[in-house]
């Protein structure tokens, strides 16, 4: 029977480059997916690509290509990433000119392209936003970016077309996994189980190392011996859709039946319909087994028809974050922090200040549970050490700024012995989406070559 090896080369947009090169030098595979477009990330992306009509692409492409093409012409490794973001024809035009500069030759280069449909929002105007419960009109002035969520269309086109390296705009995480299985095998796009499988594939791979260890890694529990060297994971797959999740020799982490299980429920909201573009899988008919060390057989996945909308992730200016913090120590530490915060919010009141949020936090005691849960955590209130951060949300960027600098003040008007101030405001590319039909999408693919 026919198999595949494919592996992760990134599970989010700024990910670590050492274990990519290690899978593709160590890991006897066919392809590797960079997985690099958050929902925020785009929107981002649209923003420069406004400032620089040739940028929108990820950071790190041209990084993590200088060092990967080498290695993808030497060994035939395929790649495919949506490390174009908001502009994959300046991606591949980008990678072309560094094979140029290496001297690598006989690649071909494929933009799949479509995703963006700013152009034509005024046609979805009167669509409900899911997470506002207003129409779209109601931001359309604020909107900065419009992406489909593709499936595996584009890819797919691109691999029969010979592509060696792939690059996508906004397409579903698994998708990048899913489309070089379906195009090996020769799959059925609309053989609902091998889809199915083919997303649990995916998922187990799309967010790198967590899948291998990173996630599942908690000191005196459950420990992972050499940490700071785990590796990315490898997905050896049959034609049939069977899997065996491993990772290389040459790195540490750990593969289990555990650390399986728990990225696959990694943002699953449901896990019996875990809805992509390509199809909808139940995860609940998994079965796993850990046939040897550091390698996991799982099959198991069924589906359901592909949906017959898509989902449009939208980037629109929403506000502006101003966050500042100072630091108290010993053993009245504590006390002075909360006094700090009571300055703060009479100071805020007598100015006049408006703001849409604030919230106060002390680091080292409330900072991530609140205030119901971390007294019971800490019912004897001794801190050595506290830090105030207050974050405001307002509407614009002098509103914010007149709360962070209030906070900087503290240094000579007390509470005593506050240091290390810091402060920082930046505006908010809030994302919500709307489905539209998947009629209306068209896919494009262009090519370079070298």
């Amino acid at each position: 029977m026919k198999k595949i090896r494919i592996a992760s080369g990134a599970g989010y947009a700024g990910d670590r480059i050492e274990p990519a090169i290690d899978v593709m030098k160590n890991g006897n595979i066919d392809y590797i997916a960079f997985e690099c477009l958050a929902e925020r990330t785009i929107a981002i992306a649209q923003a420069e690509k406004l400032k620089d009509p040739t940028k929108g692409y990820n950071g790190m492409l041209e990084e993590r290509f200088n060092e990967i093409l080498p290695i993808c012409a030497e060994k035939g490794i395929k790649i495919i990433t949506n490390m174009g973001a908001a502009n994959p024809l300046s991606a591949i035009k980008k990678i072309k000119a560094i094979a140029e500069l290496k001297n690598i030759k006989g690649l071909k280069l494929a933009a799949v392209i479509g995703d963006d449909i700013s152009g034509n929002l005024k046609k979805y105007k009167n669509k409900e936003v899911l997470e506002l419960g207003v129409t779209l009109d109601k931001i359309e002035d604020s909107i900065i970016s419009a992406n489909v969520y593709l499936g595996i269309d584009g890819i797919l086109e691109a691999l029969k077309n010979k592509a060696d390296i792939i690059v996508t705009g906004r397409c579903a995480d698994p998708s990048l996994f899913i489309a070089p299985l379906a195009y090996e095998f020769g799959w059925d796009i609309n053989n609902k189980d091998l889809i199915a499988k083919g997303i649990m594939i995916g998922h187990l791979l799309e967010c790198g190392a967590q899948v291998s260890g990173g996630y599942y890694a908690t000191p005196t529990k459950d420990e992972v011996e050499d940490l700071w060297n785990v590796g990315f994971p490898i997905a050896e797959v049959s034609e049939n859709g069977d899997v065996i999740l491993t990772k290389t020799d040459t790195t540490s982490g750990k593969v289990t039946t555990h650390t399986c299980k728990e990225q696959l429920i990694y943002e699953v909201h449901n896990p019996k319909e875990y809805i992509t573009p390509d199809g909808i899988a139940d995860f609940t008919t998994i079965s796993l087994k850990e046939i040897e060390k550091n390698k996991v057989f799982l099959t198991g996945a069924t589906g359901k028809e592909k949906p017959e909308n898509l989902k449009v992730s939208i980037g629109y200016k929403d506000c502006f974050i101003g966050e500042a913090a100072i630091s108290y120590g010993g053993s009245l530490a504590f006390e002075k922090a909360k006094l700090a915060a009571e300055v703060i919010q009479k100071r805020l009141e007598s100015r006049k200040i408006s703001f849409e949020e604030i919230r106060y936090d002390y680091i080292g005691y409330n900072s991530l549970y609140g205030d119901k849960i971390s007294e019971k955590i800490q019912e004897k209130n001794l801190y050595s050490e506290i830090r105030l951060r207050v974050a405001v949300r307002t509407k614009t960027r002098l509103e914010a700024k007149k709360v962070v600098d209030e906070v900087e003040t503290l240094y000579t008007n007390g509470p005593s012995g506050g240091g290390g101030v810091s402060k920082s405001i930046e505006e908010v590319v809030s994302i919500c989406s709307i489905f539209v039909p998947r009629a209306d999408i068209k896919i494009e693919v262009k090519y370079e070559e070298v």
